[in-house]
């Protein structure tokens, strides 16, 4: 039995709904997306959005043309206005990543993604330092500088892989980022400003930003980076399949920014991890199981001890960097599919999101706070084996001691498993039909409703005892309440259902 303390040990940090990430951004004209962010809003609520592709070619914004003999250059604002006005209308803020290079600025034609978003540095550095002044000032102009002053602004992604930065050439990216930096705070001192974005692979690179941003005096907000947790990729058609390292690799790698940049000019600064997730492949169907909500679960209870956020990639599989899915499930990154179907990892998310912000504990399996009414939730997991070598036990048992109030408390769980609040479970069952038809798929929503069952727990000595068996990567919610009886006292429960009326 592990006894609760009364007192909290802490607050809940809220690092792990600070941001989440996106497909490319003009995705969010779709309806189909905007119907996602609405539900995951509703249900979790989180404060920043970060995707790539602000200033690539399907947004629209850099538009050269020809005048009188002489090039010049339009900005256009049409569509980013149109996905911001999005994200706003439904509570959440841009991290804006200035990325990628618009072709007709780019001064190669190295591509990425299925999208093809350039990745080459500008030919051009002033006309890439006029295009990011003029998408800050409109923004300023058209939400409000204090609004806009809340949007961190990242500088590119992951420079230090050739896929994402021709040559992975850290000379040319220290570049753009110092002319893209006091091109910001040309625009106001205060825009938070920041990068490198690495990916877990970047060996050094950190330290020696931090070295550049010194020597060269260079504006630095933030710093930020990746993590995965996956092997390599062992590629079947329209999937890949990869070994996992222990969740705690994760966590490893979200301290790793302060432990590079202790005794650094940018020690002590916010470190934001912009993209995390188990696989960095959008087609490995890890991401749409049960084993998933289990093995991220103790990452995103601890991972506000690392950094200040930690964004989840992404919140819906409306994603495209591979080519359009083959099929419903197909491993994307989503915590929800197409169609707003919840995985299960969503709703790891959805239960954290109805936790109190009082810390009571935190240990193997399990996280307990307090609501400032008293209510106590219970947020445990059951221990899961990346190696997959193993099926893991069938039942793990968690006893707690919790301090309480009053005479009973009414106890309300929540949990999804193998079987339950598990629809790529029930696609399994179906024949994983590529497209489901409109029956299935009212099918596959219901299956991915949470478990729920309610009863009641007596307090004794201002202290109450819950006992949870967990089934095989199960994830659950346990909310407690104290009950405020008001059961007429004429009431007999013993006379329904023809029982004795005398």
């Amino acid at each position: 039995m592990i006894r609760v303390p009364e007192e909290p040990v802490g607050r809940l940090s809220g690092a792990w709904r600070a941001c989440v990430g996106t497909g490319r951004l003009d995705l969010a004209l779709r309806r189909d997306y905007q119907d996602s962010l609405a539900l995951l809003q509703r249900d979790i609520g989180f404060r920043h959005l970060r995707g790539h592709g602000l200033l690539s070619d399907g947004m629209g914004v850099h538009r050269p043309y020809e005048w009188q003999g002489a090039r010049r250059t339009h900005h256009s604002f049409t569509y980013l206005d149109q996905v911001l006005d999005a994200l706003l209308a439904t509570g959440i803020r841009p991290f804006l990543e200035l990325g990628f290079m618009p072709r007709e600025m780019a001064s190669g034609t190295q591509t990425v993604f299925w999208w093809e978003g350039n990745v080459t540095p500008p030919a051009d550095e002033k006309e890439w330092t006029r295009l990011v002044r003029a998408v800050l000032t409109h923004l300023i102009d058209r939400y409000g500088l204090d609004e806009v002053r809340t949007w961190p602004v990242e500088v590119w992604n992951e420079p230090d892989l050739p896929p994402f930065w021709k040559d992975a050439d850290e000379a040319a990216y220290h570049r753009l980022y110092e002319a893209t930096a006091h091109t910001v705070k040309e625009v106001d001192a205060e825009l938070a400003v920041g990068g490198p974005a690495l990916s877990p692979a970047a060996d050094g690179w950190l330290e020696r930003f931090a070295e550049f941003a010194e020597r060269r005096d260079v504006p630095v907000d933030f710093v930020s980076r990746h993590a995965y947790a996956s092997g390599p990729a062992q590629n079947v058609p329209f999937g890949t399949h990869q070994t996992l390292a222990p969740a705690s690799t994760l966590l490893d790698q979200f301290a790793q920014p302060r432990q590079a940049l202790a005794g650094t000019r940018l020690a002590g600064l916010p470190v934001h991890i912009t993209e995390f997730n188990s696989s960095y492949r959008p087609d490995n169907l890890i991401h749409d199981t049960a084993f998933h909500a289990a093995y991220l679960a103790p990452v995103v209870a601890a991972g506000g001890d690392h950094a200040d956020s930690f964004s989840y990639w992404t919140f819906s599989d409306v994603f495209e960097e591979t080519g359009i899915p083959t099929a419903l499930f197909h491993g994307g990154f989503g915590l929800l599919t197409h169609r707003q179907i919840r995985k299960p990892t969503y709703h790891l998310y959805a239960f954290l999101a109805r936790m109190g912000e009082e810390r009571l504990a935190r240990g193997d399996g399990h996280l307990v706070t307090r609501h400032p009414d008293g209510r106590i939730t219970v947020l445990a997991w059951a221990p899961v084996d990346p190696t997959g070598q193993t099926p893991g036990p069938d039942r793990h048992t968690l006893r707690l001691s919790l301090p309480a109030r009053g005479g009973e408390l009414f106890v309300r769980r929540s949990s999804v498993d193998e079987e339950r609040g598990n629809a790529y479970t029930a696609w399994r069952h179906m024949g994983s039909p590529r497209s489901p038809r409109p029956g299935q798929l009212d099918i596959l929503h219901e299956a991915s409703e949470p478990a729920r069952s309610h009863t009641r727990l007596p307090v004794e000595d201002g202290r109450v005892d819950l006992t949870l068996t967990l089934a095989r990567h199960e994830v659950t919610l346990v909310e407690l309440t104290p009950v405020d009886d008001e059961t007429p006292p004429w009431w007999d429960e013993r006379r329904l259902l023809g029982g004795e009326t005398a």
